[in-house]
């Protein structure tokens, strides 16, 4: 049979490791897809390098377009990056009839209703397993093997950066900025590593897999971000006392009201196997109300890993690729007629349990006035930890509180920093029990 021809945009990191890949296991692959697969064209614009990965077995070119509009390419794989060129190739290449691979989250976090509704109306498919996790195929897990389940909640540590740098300032007693020094030299943190630091690239993410988990439009503008750079080694110290650590989550729940859609560090008990994955890898938490709760776990960036997935979807395409489009896996799940209108909740209106850090005046009454305003925003305590003074006149107290409304403690911790035994803010980290 006629092998498939794939045109690869961009062979750095992962183009190279999926060009491996694909050469390493190529019997392999073709014995899973029932057709041999093969990168026929490549663009990059260092045409040196690409040249000297492909050893003449490809045609070479640095117009992209080349890539998306060659008759002789059936699949285009996407791997240059961005939200600017790259939306604009991929919907060309969708335009000419191809059908498309991707690694790329923020393109289809704030692309991605306007290329599936592309797709669809040209009949071609848009996989996407590496944009999440790396090698973890969480994608074809919550969009195929759990499709029996109502999905109620995903919870996952999605950036390896960011838990590198949590790893390794529990493990080593140091600050953020220490850590994050180490995570650049280890190449682990890119030069400007705010994406990661500050949760965007998990927010990128986690908007995937919501559409997916429920049925929705992507809807990244909507999902709350919190990064890890306030984050202090007293914070995690005090939370590994209270039996808990600290992970930077992606979590999307759904319940009566809406659906949450947010990132920030969490305390997690560490009892759970999610609290013990460490250093760059990722671990994804999918509850279904009939299997209950899954984890997956892996590498989630990477040449050789992100390039498995990659090729792991070039093989699910080359399988229907002659199938009526009516008839494959659609994009996010449900049937596009069926999605839903359901609204993501803004983050005043999520509950959730919560670990306060006061420095406060060591003197009388100071509990007692704080404890009053909780009260007051019907916020309970859960535990209570006095620490050891500060200095002569101050003191540390760390609170753990049942669940309780956002907006009401967003308005009791104001009230609370304006006492005046109170210094300076207020640290809040969200807790989940992840049941």
């Amino acid at each position: 049979m006629k092998p498939i021809n794939v045109g690869l945009l961009g062979i750095g990191t992962v183009g190279s490791g999926t060009w491996e890949v694909l050469r390493r296991n190529a019997d392999e692959i073709q014995r899973r897809a029932g057709r041999a697969i093969r990168i026929s064209r490549v663009a990059d614009k260092a045409l040196a390098r690409a040249r000297t990965i492909v050893k003449g077995k490809a045609k070479v070119s640095a117009d992209a377009h080349e890539v998306t509009r060659a008759k002789d390419v059936d699949i285009v794989v996407e791997l240059i990056g961005g939200t600017g060129v790259a939306r604009e190739l991929v919907l060309d290449a969708i335009a000419h009839g191809k059908h498309v691979v991707t690694a790329n989250k923020a393109l289809l976090a704030h692309h991605g209703n306007e290329i599936f509704a592309a797709a669809q109306k040209k009949g071609v498919m848009v996989a996407f397993e590496a944009a999440v996790g790396g090698g973890i195929p969480i994608i074809k897990a919550v969009r195929e093997g759990l499709s029996a389940n109502r999905i109620e909640w995903i919870a996952g540590i999605i950036n390896g950066t960011s838990n590198f740098i949590l790893s390794e300032m529990r493990d080593k007693g140091l600050d953020f900025g220490e850590v994050l020094a180490e995570a650049k030299r280890l190449g682990y943190a890119e030069a400007d590593p705010s994406f990661d630091v500050e949760g965007v690239d998990a927010a990128h993410k986690l908007t995937i897999l919501s559409a997916l988990a429920f049925g929705i439009p992507m809807q990244f503008k909507k999902a709350y971000t919190e990064g890890i750079t306030k984050l202090t080694r007293a914070d995690i110290t005090y939370a590994e006392e209270l039996g808990y650590r600290i992970k930077l989550l992606g979590i999307t729940k759904i319940n009566s009201k809406g659906i949450e859609l947010r990132v920030h560090p969490t305390l997690v008990p560490a009892r759970r196997l999610i609290a013990n994955v460490e250093g760059v890898m990722n671990a994804i938490l999918v509850k279904g109300d009939a299997v209950g709760a899954t984890l997956y776990y892996g590498a989630g960036a990477g040449s050789l890993p992100t390039a498995s997935a990659v090729v792991a979807d070039l093989v699910d395409v080359t399988r229907l690729i002659t199938a009526d489009p009516g008839h494959r896996v659609p994009h996010l799940a449900f049937q596009p007629d069926q999605l839903s209108d359901i609204r993501v909740l803004p983050i005043g209106e999520v509950e959730t349990s919560y670990y306060f850090r006061l420095r406060v005046l060591d003197r009388p009454g100071v509990l007692a006035d704080i404890t009053r305003i909780l009260a007051q925003g019907s916020i309970s305590i859960d535990a209570m930890v006095q620490k050891e003074p500060a200095g002569e006149k101050q003191v540390d107290i760390v609170l753990l509180t049942h669940r309780a409304l956002e907006k009401n403690v967003d308005a009791a911790l104001k009230k609370i920093e304006k006492l005046r035994t109170v210094l300076g803010k207020v640290t809040r980290i969200r807790l989940e029990e992840l049941l």
